[in-house]
């Protein structure tokens, strides 16, 4: 969740990581009188921005966050022209992710020159503006206001892209001063779709409102408001390209033909098969040749191609209607959601039903956290036993899934508020809560335990078990993960505990193998087959550093502690543990994690049943999902290639059926921001 959350505030597309970390008391420090936003979101304020002029006319910004215990510290300066360009930028401090350090240049020759902790280099800048890796997310406004000045044109960005903003409706809120007037924008180039912002009456940058809203300090109590109506705007872009593919003519039969067939049941590939697609279900299937077309009928020719069921995201935080889309055109028909706001939940099942929203079909979870400033953002926040139990019945009144734990909350409440969601018939998930270990939350009634970081938390030490509401839970496994033997006899008994019990593990491996394995030098593999068709901002971002180094250890000692996060799936998937494939990120990631679970030891099959038949059995859906067969649900996908033979082929998507509706996989797309075949 961490990284979209990242993305969604336009000043940061990406974590940051940098050459060198300027402890914080180095930092500066914001004067008496300094302009101030709030970062802020339902469970309360996470951090601070504030801005001011220097004396010497240059503008500076200082930027203090911490979410769930990653803290970020960093401060900006930024020289400007007289054009308002900035020609000098100097970042400093650290994130969850790193040091922050980052300079920009514009020499006397009007070429600019940049150094960060992934890139440098220098260019030609005549009509370009610098688009900074990181800094303070404040420090966008600069860039906001030349996009309004620029008008439809837009301009050109460095190191390379191009943005352009389009400024919609006005509203009006309630702020310290009375009654404002604000006018909503929505800025492309910097993401995968567009990003809405908030100007105020005079087209100034006045704030950002999402799942984390960055609004002037007194202004917080508006940001729901402000991220409803940007919702139903973004809502109204996205119902026309629903209408567009789900037409009827994309609803005619279709018959796939002389193709490879994925049996996710069985766990095998069927060569030479046909399969009869109309009315929204698997007709019929059989032998290629025996089935004939109706009248009608489109027919696709599969040799060279695989078919399977649709894949499923069994941790994709949704919320966002073009991340929805661009899951569909990597082949996601099905998805978990293990944290959506109750109403945002509500709004996707009806506009999806409605044929108002190109999305996959799923199930939601909502977060239940104790009131704590580590709390999760986007939980119901809860302060006894008695509220416990009382969030957990407003979920299952809210016609929601399940309900998943956080990592503050009190260990003493998990198993009466347990008890009430499995009376209910909600399915029990989560973080697990710190002064727990997983056995202790699986014996206190999870059905599933989130995160193989917190598998990993059954052999650490009891300093960091208690702080797993912190940054220890990544910390902590990255230290000693290197060391545990996965193979002790405590680790044996734990394992088939799990078995036994039937709990899940939802691993979520593409979170942790670039923070714990990268260096800078290179996209992580999870990202790396999207570089050449996703926007060149978000391409950038992708590059990172990896999360700072304990004292006394090196990255190699990270990418070993990270090797056992990998080779624990394997164990418990060997021990009769059920794994569930899921990314915590856009989605894109979910064929890495299959090539983990490999490395892992599981087989291809094995590994692409944890993506269809074996979430569908948990949700209850197999009845309708996750493999082919006569009178399911139509959620398959034709892809080019022999996944057989490399599971990597998932990514060539040529064609996705959703309810039984042939969606182009090219068209999907172009329509989500992706401007071609992945590799």
């Amino acid at each position: 969740m961490r990284r979209l959350i990242l993305a969604a505030l336009l000043a940061a597309t990406a974590p940051i990581a940098a050459l060198a970390q300027t402890p914080k008391e180095q930092l500066m420090t914001a004067p008496a009188g300094a302009r101030h936003y709030t970062i802020s979101s339902t469970a309360g304020k996470h951090g601070d921005v504030w801005s001011w002029t220097l004396p010497d006319g240059r503008v500076a910004y200082r930027m203090s966050m911490s979410l769930r215990g990653w803290v970020t510290e960093t401060d900006q300066v930024t020289t400007l022209d007289a054009q308002q360009r900035a020609i000098a930028i100097a970042i400093r401090g650290f994130t969850d992710v790193g040091g922050a350090d980052e300079n920009f240049s514009m020499d006397a020759g009007g070429v600019g020159h940049w150094k960060t902790s992934v890139d440098s280099g220098s260019a030609p800048a005549a009509g370009k503006r610098y688009n900074s890796y990181g800094g303070p997310w404040l420090a966008g406004e600069k860039d906001i206001e030349a996009l309004v000045a620029a008008g439809p044109a837009g301009i050109d960005l460095l190191p390379t892209g191009h943005a352009s903003i389009a400024i919609g409706k006005s509203v009006q809120i309630d702020g310290p001063g009375g009654a404002k007037t604000l006018k909503l924008a929505f800025i492309t180039g910097y993401g995968f779709s567009p990003s809405p912002v908030w100007l105020d009456q005079n087209d100034r940058y006045f704030g950002n409102a999402g799942g984390i809203s960055l609004l002037p300090e007194g202004f917080e109590a508006a940001g729901p408001k402000l991220k409803e109506i940007q919702e139903k705007a973004t809502a109204e872009m996205v119902r026309d390209i629903a209408h567009r593919f789900l037409s009827a003519g994309n609803h005619s039969p279709t018959l796939v033909d002389n193709v490879l067939l994925f049996d996710s049941v069985a766990g095998k590939y069927l060569p030479n098969r046909a399969v009869l697609i109309a009315d929204g279900k698997v007709a019929a299937v059989g032998g290629a040749g025996s089935i004939k077309a109706p009248a009608g009928a489109t027919t696709v020719d599969g040799r060279g191609k695989t078919l399977l069921p649709g894949l499923w995201d069994a941790h994709q935080h949704v919320g966002g209607d073009w991340n929805l889309l661009q899951n569909l055109a990597t082949g996601m028909t099905n998805y978990r959601s293990p944290g959506t706001l109750i109403d945002e939940g509500q709004d996707i099942y009806k506009r999806r039903a409605a044929g108002d929203l190109l999305a996959p079909d799923g199930k939601i979870s909502v977060i239940i956290d104790r009131k704590d400033p580590l709390a999760a953002q986007g939980a119901l926040t809860v302060s006894s036993e008695v509220e416990a139990i009382e969030a957990v019945r407003k979920v299952k009144a809210a016609g929601m899934w399940g309900v998943k734990f956080y990592t503050s909350m009190n260990p003493a409440w998990i198993a009466p508020a347990a008890a009430e969601a499995h009376r209910l018939g909600l399915w029990v998930h989560g973080h697990v809560p710190a002064g727990m270990r997983p056995l202790d939350a699986v014996r206190a009634g999870y059905d599933e335990v989130t995160h193989i970081n917190f598998i990993m938390m059954q052999a650490m030490p009891q300093d960091v078990v208690d702080k797993a509401n912190t940054a220890a839970r990544l910390e902590g496994p990255a230290r000693y993960g290197k060391d545990v033997d996965l193979d002790s006899p405590a680790m044996k008994a734990f394992y088939a505990e799990l078995a036994k019990r039937g709990t899940v593990i939802d691993p979520t491996l593409t979170v942790w193998e670039p923070l714990m394995t990268s260096d800078g030098t290179a996209i992580s593999p999870e990202y790396s087959p999207f570089a050449d068709v996703a926007p060149p901002s978000v391409v950038r971002g992708w590059k990172i550093a990896g999360y700072p180094l304990s004292e006394g250890l090196t990255r190699d000692d990270y990418r070993k502690s990270f090797r056992k996060m990998v080779d624990v799936v394997g164990r418990l998937h060997d021990a009769g543990v059920r794994i569930v494939a899921g990314t915590d990120g856009y989605g894109l990631e979910l064929v890495r994690e299959l090539e983990l679970y490999q490395e892992a030891g599981l087989t291809n099959a094995e590994a692409l049943q944890t993506a269809t038949i074996i979430p569908a059995r948990i949700t209850g859906m197999d009845g309708i999902a996750g493999s082919i067969a006569k009178g399911k649900n139509a959620d398959i996908i034709l892809v080019d290639g022999d996944v057989s033979k490399d599971i990597t082929n998932l990514r060539h998507v040529e064609l996705v059926f959703l309810d039984g509706y042939r969606l182009k996989g090219a068209e999907l797309r172009a329509a989500s921001g992706l401007s071609g075949m992945p590799k």
